[in-house]
């Protein structure tokens, strides 16, 4: 079942702690940076991995210390977190995560019962995508579906088979940065202008990288890719395309026998001619399944971190190669 909430109890759950200072926990992880109060009065802004740092640079800028808890080249579902790590919290004025993407930080977050985190789940709504066991079936509404209204107030998205993959909607993410941008101008009133013209400029960005693959991919030859994890059922649903994965939303699960002959014969009733691999995950599964069926393989890539062999410096470079990468595989007119 779907677990779906709305901004407004993000925002009231974000913000539950007196005024007067907001204290929080901030976790140290191998590769990822040192963090703590920031010496020089800027707002100190933890994020537990790429998209979230992202959004958190984009609309605090100057204002604002960043430190990410998942260092380049770290798959985040990987991240582990030792006791000793969770018990050097320090203080922090804001906290961001994505609970139910990396267990260790989940973890480490409730063990350390801090206050004024901000659970980026809460500021969009959760869907089910694919599965963990390998037949990752995720068939995309028409284009320009609209998503449905909430349909519940639970939060147990880490355990319920709800894909945590959000930020690959470009809608979504201006979701996620719109809620962000209210936490900091709550956070530090100072300088709430400023976040508020950040952020706004941001969601502008988005939009128009929204129109970007609506436009780019209205017109092809096939509705269907294929990936090695289903990592992007959202961008799927939201554009009208069929995301078929190898593995399902856990990138290192491995594909059953049936799986690998199944997508064979997707492929061929299909027209695919790619199969997508990622930069921080293994490309073995994509390279057999390729070989098996005599397709191409190509990067489409999470955004789960930035590295030298990223497509792109940003989020934004990024998702306009993965743009690229689509209109080819899929034979955009």
């Amino acid at each position: 079942m779907n677990i779906r909430r709305g901004r407004n109890r993000s925002i009231r759950i974000a913000l539950t702690a007196s005024a007067a200072a907001l204290s929080l926990g901030v976790l140290s992880a191998c590769g990822g940076a040192e963090s703590g109060g920031s010496a020089d009065g800027k707002l100190a802004v933890t994020a537990s991995f790429y998209p979230l740092e992202f959004l958190a640079e984009q609309i605090g800028g100057d204002h604002v210390d960043v430190t990410t808890l998942t260092g380049p080249g770290v798959e985040p579902h990987d991240l582990d977190i030792t006791p000793r790590q969770t018990g050097r919290m320090s203080e922090a004025d804001v906290l961001l995560y994505l609970r139910g993407l990396q267990p260790a930080v989940d973890k480490a977050v409730d063990q350390a019962g801090v206050q004024n985190t901000v659970d980026a789940a809460d500021l969009t709504t959760l869907e089910a995508h694919g599965s963990s066991s390998g037949d990752g079936h995720d068939h995309g509404e028409e284009e320009g579906h609209d998503h449905a209204e909430e349909e519940g107030d639970g939060h147990d998205h880490g355990d319920s088979g709800l894909d945590p993959h959000v930020w690959l909607d470009p809608v979504k993410y201006a979701e996620l940065a719109d809620g962000v941008g209210e936490v900091l101008q709550k956070a530090d009133p100072e300088h709430a202008a400023d976040y508020r013209k950040n952020a706004e400029a941001l969601t502008g960005k988005l939009k128009k990288l929204d129109q970007n693959y609506r436009d780019g991919l209205k017109n092809t030859d096939t509705r269907t890719f294929i990936t090695t994890h289903a990592a992007f059922g959202y961008l799927a649903e939201r554009y009208g395309l069929d995301q078929e994965s190898i593995a399902g939303v856990d990138p290192e699960s491995e594909p059953s026998p049936a799986r690998m002959k199944e997508l064979q014969k997707i492929a061929a009733e299909e027209k695919v001619t790619t199969v997508f691999f990622e930069t921080l995950a293994s490309d073995r599964t994509a390279k057999v399944l390729a070989e098996d069926t005599g397709l191409r393989t190509g990067v489409l890539d999470p955004l789960e971190g930035i590295t030298d062999k990223s497509q792109g410096d940003d989020y934004l470079e990024v998702m306009e190669a993965n743009l690229a990468a689509l209109q080819k595989a899929l034979g955009a007119k």
